[in-house]
């Protein structure tokens, strides 16, 4: 298994293995990786000749000193994951400097609004690190098709925008959320949950799947009181946003179109852990 940790013996390599008719898959990450991950990196295997797997805790894209301070690292056991997916993945795990060049600042993108939304009312600054890691990552890599889990649906769409902005030669692919057997969607941060708040953070998938059959007949205002009333189940959880949007613009539903698709999006604090998901409701 090859692991390059500059991004000159990442290029180097590429360009030497690259033919006529290979493609390249990218899935970047920030590692402590799980099944959701490896899902990525098998739907990667089987469309492209070449798979890289990036990991890289990106500090720009954390509003939260103490959150990026926490961030689980843990990159042999990640190399393990994936080499029981295939030995034939490289993996890109390069250094800050390696990326930001002694600069560790965010460039500003205007993403026609989509970072104004959820996420990026929460977290300043936070899709600015995003699109600016992205950005290097696929000018390094140069992949044709990159993956990306819809548990971070803001993120994906996001991706989408800057890569037809830009016009930046790579076809974003979106991958099912990949969820525990309680139904809580997979995440880094889950590592740092206790069993017992693990176990009771399947609240908020069963918040979102009622919230699913509510939104049925019930307006938006209406599901998302009904949201807010009972996801603080206990004093561990904290609700930080729920809203129901336009999958396309992400502007919250005002009113029902049935020409429109919408999904909820939730954030929830389990003490100081911050945890996300999302559902479609068409």
């Amino acid at each position: 298994m090859l692991i390059f940790n500059t991004n000159n013996n990442l290029i180097s390599h590429l360009n030497s293995i690259k033919t006529a008719g290979s493609s390249i898959g990218f899935v970047p990450t920030m590692g402590a990786l799980h099944e959701g991950h490896l899902s990525l990196l098998k739907a990667a295997m089987s469309q492209n000749s070449i798979v890289v797997i990036s990991i890289f805790v990106n500090p720009t894209q954390f509003n939260n000193p103490e959150d990026l301070a926490k961030y689980p690292r843990t990159l042999e056991r990640d190399i393990e994951k994936i080499q029981s997916v295939s030995e034939k993945i490289i993996i890109y795990a390069p250094t800050v400097a390696d990326i930001y060049d002694g600069k560790t600042v965010s460039k500003h993108f205007d993403f026609d609004g989509l970072e104004n939304q959820m996420e990026g009312k929460f977290r300043p600054g936070h899709f600015d690190g995003v699109g600016t890691i992205v950005k290097r990552l696929f000018e390094i890599v140069k992949p044709n098709y990159a993956y990306f889990g819809e548990k971070d649906y803001q993120q994906l769409q996001i991706i989408k925008k800057m890569v037809t902005k830009l016009k930046i030669p790579v076809q974003i692919v979106g991958c099912p959320i990949h969820r525990e057997p309680n139904g809580l969607a997979m995440s880094s941060r889950n590592e740092r949950l206790s069993a017992n708040e693990r176990k009771e953070a399947a609240i908020i998938f069963k918040i979102l799947k009622q919230s699913q059959q509510l939104f049925k007949t019930k307006s938006a205002t209406a599901v998302t009181a009904w949201v807010k009333k009972n996801i603080e189940v206990s004093q561990t959880f904290k609700l930080e946003y729920f809203q129901i949007a336009d999958e396309a613009t992400l502007l919250p539903c005002i009113r029902k179109n049935k020409s429109k698709k919408y999904r909820a999006f939730i954030a929830v604090f389990v003490n100081k852990i911050r945890l996300i998901d999302t559902i479609s409701l068409n």
